[in-house]
């Protein structure tokens, strides 16, 4: 039986057409690119775990599922946590199976008698730059342009919270309105990793509070659900003004 997109697959599974999409009006074929959950072997493509395939344009194929452990994959954004320092290499936890490393020429304009002011406990909002299973993780802090980018380091001032990583796949997806639908009101930062955490910063603590529970109350919402979850949290927090 042939695999679709949106459809639930399972371990052992194998797609025989995601290799043959090709671009329309052309004869060329897509660069296509296996995310989370997808394997390739020789000339197949397996699946490795249970899930609804996924397809994110132009052509980037992953198995959307529910977990809590975040594997780490090369490109993607994270919010870590600075747990030691070893000579001019950061260790970071970045809620993988080990930590991952950060130099401290990995930020913008940082040389070695402009070092970056990195204490542990910090939060970093940082680029996998590296990220194998044969080879530590590296982060950067940095664009591929060597701009910081809203990349960096994490005001103390906010706060962060996890969350599984299929709700921080549903908030980046652009067609989900809860961010833009909290912002009517509520002025706020943040910062989402793909590795399940989020910061956050708002105008006071309660509102701060407020957005973080809207945020995990709309894992299993619908776009007409989180539209009636902001206009309720606005009317809390303005009786509460």
């Amino acid at each position: 039986m042939e695999i679709s997109v949106g459809d639930v697959v399972m371990p052992g599974d194998s797609l025989t057409n995601i290799t043959s999409f090709k671009k329309e009006n052309k004869n060329e074929k897509e660069i296509v690119i296996l995310g989370p959950g997808l394997r390739r072997e020789d000339d197949a493509v397996l699946i490795c775990k249970a899930g609804v395939l996924r397809k994110r344009e132009p052509a980037v194929y992953y198995v959307d599922s529910y977990q809590k452990r975040y594997i780490p994959s090369r490109g993607e954004n994270i919010v870590g946590i600075v747990t030691q320092k070893s000579g001019d290499i950061y260790k970071v936890d970045i809620g993988g199976s080990e930590q991952a490393t950060l130099s401290y020429l990995a930020f913008e304009g940082a040389t070695k008698k402009n070092r970056p002011d990195i204490q542990i406990g910090d939060l970093v909002y940082g680029k996998l730059l590296v990220a194998s299973k044969d080879m530590e993780p590296e982060l950067v802090c940095v664009d591929s342009h060597g701009k910081e980018n809203e990349l960096g380091m994490l005001s103390s001032d906010g706060m962060m919270f996890t969350c599984s990583l299929s709700l921080i796949r549903k908030l980046l997806n652009p067609e989900c309105p809860l961010f833009r639908l909290l912002g009517r009101n509520q002025a706020y930062e943040l910062a989402a990793g793909m590795n399940g955490r989020i910061w956050i910063k708002a105008r006071s603590i309660q509102e701060t509070i407020a957005v973080a529970n809207a945020i995990l109350a709309a894992e299993f919402m619908v776009p007409s659900e989180m539209q009636k979850l902001c206009s309720k949290i606005e009317k809390i927090l303005f009786l509460a003004a």
